[in-house]
């Protein structure tokens, strides 16, 4: 889905990140990109009480950072909380925020194996090749807790049985739509960098695999820079690219905050014939591209991951394998346990 229109964007995409682009529950299917699809009706498994005697079990959905892309993923885990009235089974889901270290995640981990009333874990994972934070994970899967990827996936060829399913965006083909929008905004070509958190998280890769194999050979890639999830870091290293780099052409931010960063940054430098295409609508990003700071937005949904990962966690606590076979029916084929959320492109005009 294309959206456009500068002095309709800010209203666009707040109704986008706050409602999920639909109604609660709804999301993209296997297979799909749109995010429009008709999801598996939510909540079909039985009723009986999961609880712990004095409290409820708990579905923890745990971050990789601290970032506003995930305030929307927190409304859509108490969307579903509310809407599958979990209470009523036993159950309570919330997120857990990391601190943009895998040493982060692999404390919160162990914290949670020593917690009974755990019953499912999410988790974004910081380092997709990290054998620390899958070694973690498969313990928990060891004593009966359910796990699920949500936005960055482990390392599939090497830790894939460390994780039950992803759901989340298909971030090769969301790589591909931000290369196809750098090609036909600059159909001369030229010089990019790419900007990112962490090179190793598997989102990251993915995004920039498909991003340079869209552009095509007009452009030339400079760089890839990672800033450990520092914003003062992100906007150095946008500072440093661009002035040992004076030709570069595009600058593409990879994760959130990459896009506002980029902009400070070529605003400060005075650089207005840069070419600027990022991922995700934070608020500061999405003024920028009514001031017309940004070219292009490939905008994904995490509002329908926290949504859906409530879903999932709550059929597998339930064994509601009718719900996860809807969710996932190509289980066994390969890729049988990805669900995509769906992506949208964004630009400020035609």
């Amino acid at each position: 889905m294309l959206l456009k229109s500068p002095s309709s964007l800010a209203a666009v995409i707040a109704v986008f990140l706050i409602c999920g682009c639909g109604d609660a529950g709804s999301g993209g299917k296997p297979g799909t990109n749109t995010g429009s699809g008709e999801g598996p009706a939510a909540g079909s498994g039985s009723a009986t009480s999961t609880g712990t005697e004095g409290g409820l079990r708990r579905i923890v959905f745990l971050n990789n950072t601290n970032s506003p892309f995930w305030d929307a993923a927190r409304a859509g885990i108490k969307k579903a909380e509310q809407d599958l009235k979990l209470a009523d089974v036993g159950l309570s889901a919330d997120m857990d925020v990391n601190d943009g270290k895998p040493e982060g995640q692999i404390r919160k981990l162990r914290q949670y194996q020593t917690e009974p009333d755990i019953a499912a874990v999410a988790i974004s994972p910081m380092v997709a090749s990290n054998s620390a934070v899958s070694d973690e994970l498969r313990k928990l899967r060891q004593s009966g807790v359910h796990v699920i990827c949500v936005d960055n996936d482990v390392d599939r060829q090497k830790f894939r049985d460390c994780r039950q399913f992803y759901l989340g965006t298909d971030n090769i083909k969301g790589g591909r739509e931000l290369g196809i929008c750098a090609k036909n905004l600059r159909p001369q070509g030229g010089k990019y960098v790419q900007f990112v958190g962490d090179l190793g998280a598997q989102n990251a890769m993915e995004r920039m695999q498909g991003f340079s194999a869209a552009v095509g050979d007009k452009f030339e890639q400079v760089d890839r820079m990672a800033d450990g999830a520092k914003r003062d870091k992100a906007r150095e290293n946008v500072r440093n690219a661009l002035l040992n780099n004076p030709d570069l052409g595009v600058l593409v931010g990879i994760w959130s905050y990459n896009a506002p960063a980029i902009v400070d940054v070529v605003r400060e430098l005075k650089k207005p014939d840069i070419t600027v295409v990022t991922f995700d609508a934070e608020e500061l990003a999405i003024a920028a591209m009514e001031r017309g700071d940004i070219d292009a937005m490939v905008v994904q949904d995490p509002f329908q991951m926290g949504y859906r990962l409530v879903q999932l966690s709550k059929a597998l606590i339930e064994k509601d394998d009718k719900f996860v076979a809807e969710m996932f029916p190509n289980q066994g084929q390969p890729d049988g346990d990805l669900f995509e959320t769906g992506l949208k492109v964004v630009v400020p005009d035609e």
